[in-house]
């Protein structure tokens, strides 16, 4: 059963997500060749320690993961789609990152993504990142009371696919503010009027992620991260909302 959130908790959840967003500008600006997503990682958590904030990936350990999550980034480069972990890995000219984040504040959970270009990048990359960053922001349109779930994976599966590209297999949004996943999942695709009805009080975590080749996905060589089957491109964004009587409140923004 999802869990509904009070009032006061969106409000929480909220200022939650304004650290978390004011970390990940920063994060994203330092993006460059050169650098390690190691580097990052470093950064986001002295970054979190001077907002009296905490990244509620670290140590996580859901039933799907043999192990507890080493860090409080998720750092996914080129085919890798989430999850993978920061390295000595070092960026290169031409890459796409993923920056997918979770930050914990007052006990209650935010949760985003976004994919940014390493220098500069491949026209098809320029155009993967933007319809799938669209592919978000269209999914977050739908989300107010009596719509369904499926309203959301509908416009997303849509606006990807008639791009040319594919929605990623076997991934999927979710419930978050208590925990890190909750329930509902979140489907990036599906038919419009199916699904759970959207309530007031619901929190949910948006997050289409896109490939330019297979859907299909495979576990990467750290044992956490995934990856494009046949090695093409993947982007990834996400949102924290809420479903309020006024219409979608995106939590994970300045």
């Amino acid at each position: 059963m999802f869990k509904l959130k009070t009032k006061e908790q969106i409000k929480i959840i909220r200022e939650g997500g304004r650290i978390l967003a004011e970390v990940l500008k920063i994060l994203t600006r330092e993006v460059k060749p050169g650098i390690t997503t190691n580097y990052l990682e470093n950064l986001a958590r002295k970054l979190l320690k001077e907002r009296n904030a905490e990244g509620s990936f670290l140590n996580y350990h859901p039933s799907f993961l043999d192990q507890p999550y080493p860090a409080v980034l998720c750092t996914c480069v080129n085919e890798e789609i989430v999850h993978a972990i920061p390295s000595g890995r070092v960026l290169q000219e031409g890459d796409i990152l993923s920056l997918d984040f979770g930050v914990k504040y007052q006990g209650l959970m935010t949760d985003a993504a976004v994919t940014v270009p390493v220098g500069q990048i491949s026209p098809q990359a320029e155009k993967l990142i933007k319809v799938t960053r669209e592919s978000l922001e269209l999914a977050m349109k739908e989300v107010v009371i009596g719509n369904r779930l499926g309203d959301l994976g509908f416009v997303i599966q849509n606006w990807i696919e008639s791009n040319g590209f594919q929605v990623v297999d076997g991934l999927c949004g979710h419930g978050v503010g208590i925990d890190v996943h909750e329930e509902p999942n979140v489907l990036n695709s599906g038919k419009r009027g199916t699904g759970m009805k959207l309530v007031e009080g619901m929190v949910i975590a948006i997050e289409p992620m896109a490939a330019i080749g297979s859907t299909k996905i495979k576990l990467g060589k750290d044992g956490f991260g995934y990856q494009t089957l046949d090695g093409s491109l993947s982007a990834h964004f996400e949102h924290t909302i809420a479903i309020t009587k006024d219409g979608p409140w995106i939590l994970t923004e300045l």
